[in-house]
């Protein structure tokens, strides 16, 4: 999926001598080919990433197309305050990329464990939120963003889980993206980033007639689509690596509170620190998030039904 954004960054910079690549002295591996192609539209700002966000609002007001980069620790949650006033408030057309999420920085501990980002940047108003789940969605998801000319943060997971589609999606901004057909009346799979493969993997094993939906736009969201799959579901079952407060589920729980309620089951990261460094394997399973206690809980759920 890295080298999918790389090559889509690569992309939109030669097309347009206004994009701009600005890193918080991070990616280098992965800038080889920007700086290669495009050496002249890449600043390293260095370990400042406020006065970078600041950079790039400056640069967006002269008419350039900033992309922001750090790691989702730093890019957003170091520097909500400057996206909020220095880009959203007025609307700068500046895409910022958190990499990163979730707990793949697993043994850097909980400095770099980022399970609140998406809440984060959820509440800011003019801030669109976007979280892809392979190379196709976060192909897309750049080139949307580009398109949109207002601010953007994306969320990219470093832990590569492979495909979830077979190729190029035709994604609207805000439509939840179907990865397994499913039929009226089953349980309904909706999930995020890392979460989507693990979705189709329990849905595949154990819930044939489920339908399962990617969601690689988080804000804004289809409010019609998300109705209509709660109003034919049975019961819908959202997963993401992030907080359970703030996150995917509870737009999805807002969602249906308003227009069609349904039992929704809500998997992520409880309210608490991981305990413990280790394996991102390990981080998991001590979250809960591994296949196995996710499958559990799922089943408790649905037999309570």
């Amino acid at each position: 999926m890295r080298a999918a954004f790389s090559d889509a960054l690569v992309r939109l910079a030669k097309a347009d001598p206004k994009v701009l690549l600005l890193t918080g002295d991070h990616g280098y591996s992965l800038f080889d080919d920007f700086r290669r192609e495009c050496p002249a539209q890449y600043i390293n700002a260095g370990i400042a990433e406020q006065n970078m966000v600041g950079m790039a609002a400056g640069l967006a007001r002269t008419g350039f197309r900033p992309f922001v980069y750090g790691l989702s620790a730093f890019i957003p949650v170091r520097v909500v305050e400057q996206i909020k006033l220095d880009i959203a408030h007025d609307e700068l057309p500046v895409i910022l990329i958190g990499d990163g999420a979730g707990f793949v920085y697993s043994h850097l501990g909980t400095s770099h464990q980022t399970t609140e980002d998406i809440a984060c940047t959820r509440v800011i108003p003019n801030l669109s939120v976007y979280s892809p789940a392979d190379r196709f969605e976060i192909s897309a998801c750049m080139a949307l963003a580009y398109q949109s000319k207002s601010p953007v943060y994306l969320r990219m997971g470093k832990s590569d889980r492979g495909d979830v589609h077979t190729q190029m999606p035709q994604a609207s901004i805000g439509a939840l993206l179907p990865v397994q057909p499913g039929q009226a009346g089953s349980v309904s799979f909706i999930a995020t980033g890392s979460m989507v493969r693990t979705a189709m993997e329990i849905a595949a094993a154990d819930y044939p007639e489920a339908s399962v939906w990617s969601a690689p736009f988080i804000k804004p969201l289809d409010q019609r689509q998300v109705a209509a799959i709660c109003a034919q579901s049975q019961a819908v079952v959202v997963m993401e690596e992030h907080s359970v407060l703030g996150g995917l589920g509870s737009a999805i729980a807002e969602i249906a509170s308003e227009s069609s309620p349904v039992r929704l089951l809500r998997i992520g990261v409880a309210d608490r620190f991981s305990q413990h460094c280790g394996t991102y394997e390990y981080l998991l399973q001590e979250h809960g998030l591994n296949r196995a206690a996710i499958a559990h809980r799922i089943e408790a759920f649905v037999k309570a039904n």
